[in-house]
């Protein structure tokens, strides 16, 4: 058995009336690959955050390196080795990667020598772990899978030998995951410890070594990963079978609800997103949009549902145009039935400073079921957040907590509820079930599934290929902005990513 790299023991953690930590003991081997899994709200996140001194602890003890620690601040945690990439970035968007790297890591007033002597161990660590990023790139031009580089340079840069990951690959592409996956498995080569936060069971079988299970604020086991199965980690997850596939039954396709003809989109930088794209929705299917993150997927999503101006094309909802010009009122399209899940939960789904009860009404406050003549009816909208958050299994049950405090997970039940439960004739959804844990995810595919059978049509836009495939009824591969190809779900794997890397119709039939 290799010495402990971290121990934790009989920790505990309130915030209020909510246990998020009950009496934690956890050990993790020097040089391993650590996972830690557990269903939204099950205390993983706020495990890992007493960890790096974000939050103390109310009770119970920390060993790092076998000695007893004080981890008050994350520049304790630092000075200790422990170095943490959160599910969001925190970088300083407009600034570079090197100014990034150095920020609060600074050895002089002037910056110069901090400045060249990052650039050097920026080098060396880039060499040594496979982290090629350019060291003068602005933050904000750089897509995700390179930013989430830098958050892992920032740590290395400060001397981390224990690295924390908390939902690394929630907003990558499959291929991005790979290269991490690559990187971490060098990382533990050199010596690091990894300790990985993730709700993606087949993630944690390909890459850890050991794996611990939490529920509800307790640790409920520990498994050496090659000796167990995704199935006994999902039923220790929820305390119950969990199915891990969907469960349909054939879908009936009835009329066209949404109707899209050649839609061209561009971006801010006047480069076309969407080309020329075409396709129906019945009412009783599901249409799944599968494509490699960045090929349109978004930019259609929000074309449709009025918050993106459109170069040409139209798109008819229940028979009438959808205006495109960018004067639409996204208000006006949820009023014809139509309701949106965006992609970006934190930008465009919700207002994090607000309350969950204020969250879950946000875009339909104008509903004479929340108003009192002219003012809202404050009762009724806390009396609907409650109904919802039972409905949705909602964690924790707390209608007046900030939004900004529930997991990431449970974020996304609250934009869900929200749409879901207007009982829209059409639902647009991005990226359903990111950053949700296993039996959350059984839970909304059931939901979507019970939509189609109500007659209701169903868009939904996935980097998860399982997902599209399981789902959809009819699959829509995008790639360049360009739909290039169309399939069934008994499409495999294999097939749809040769459509989604560019193949054409033909070859990848072939």
């Amino acid at each position: 058995m290799a010495q402990a790299a971290i121990e934790l023991i009989g920790i505990n953690k309130s915030f209020g009336a909510v246990r998020a930590n009950r009496d934690i003991n956890l050990e993790v081997a020097r040089g391993t690959i650590h996972g830690i899994v557990g269903e939204n709200g099950a205390g993983k996140s706020t495990l890992m955050s007493i960890l790096y001194g974000f939050y103390q602890a109310d009770s119970g003890e920390i060993h790092v390196g076998g000695k007893p620690v004080s981890i008050n601040t994350s520049n304790d945690a630092i000075a200790l080795g422990i170095g943490m990439v959160h599910q969001h970035f925190m970088l300083v968007d407009n600034f570079t990667v090197l100014e990034n790297v150095i920020l609060g890591a600074e050895s002089d007033a002037l910056l110069k020598k901090s400045i060249a002597k990052a650039r050097s161990e920026l080098e060396r660590l880039e060499r040594e772990y496979g982290l090629e990023v350019d060291p003068d790139a602005i933050i904000e031009e750089l897509p995700v899978g390179l930013q989430q580089r830098v958050e892992i340079l920032k740590a290395l840069y400060r001397g981390a030998e224990i690295l924390i990951l908390d939902e690394p690959t929630g907003v990558l592409t499959p291929a991005e995951a790979d290269h991490l996956f690559r990187i971490l498995k060098q990382l533990k080569e050199q010596g690091k410890t990894v300790v990985l936060i993730t709700h993606k069971l087949r993630e944690i079988m390909a890459i850890t070594d050991t794996v611990s299970v939490m529920r509800q604020g307790t640790m409920v086991a520990t498994r050496v990963t090659k000796e167990t199965t995704v199935g006994e980690l999902a039923e220790l997850m929820v305390g119950r079978r969990v199915l891990l596939r969907v469960e349909k039954g054939q879908s009936e396709a009835g009329a066209v609800k949404l109707s899209v003809k050649n839609l061209t989109v561009k971006d801010s930088r006047g480069v076309t997103m969407v080309d020329d794209v075409s396709f129906d929705l019945r009412g009783g299917e599901i249409v799944g949009i599968a494509g490699v993150a960045g090929n349109g997927q978004s930019e259609l999503l929000e074309a449709i549902s009025g918050i993106r101006h459109a170069v040409s094309g139209e798109v008819m909802l229940e028979g009438k145009p959808v205006d495109l010009t960018g004067k639409a009122d996204p208000g006006e399209l949820r009023d014809r039935g139509l309701a949106h899940v965006p992609e970006d939960r934190h930008h465009v789904g919700l207002v994090l400073a607000f309350e969950e009860n204020e969250n879950s009404i946000l875009g339909y406050h104008d509903d004479e079921r929340y108003l009192k003549g002219p003012f809202l009816n404050v009762d009724a909208i806390r009396n609907d957040a409650k109904d919802k958050i039972g409905k949705y299994d909602i964690r924790p049950a707390d209608c007046r907590l900030r939004t900004a405090n529930f997991s990431g997970g449970n974020q996304q039940k609250i934009v869900l509820a929200r749409e879901m439960e207007q009982d829209p004739g059409v639902l647009i959804v991005g990226q359903p079930t990111r950053g949700v844990d296993v039996g959350a995810i059984e839970f909304i595919h059931k939901r979507l599934i019970a939509m189609r059978d109500q007659g209701k049509a169903v868009l939904v836009v996935s980097v998860e290929l399982d997902e599209i495939r399981s789902l959809s009824d009819r699959i829509l591969v995008m790639f360049a902005g360009r739909i290039v190809g169309e399939r069934g779900p008994e499409a495999t794997e294999g097939e749809l990513g040769l459509l989604m890397a560019g193949v054409e119709h033909q070859e990848a039939a072939e």
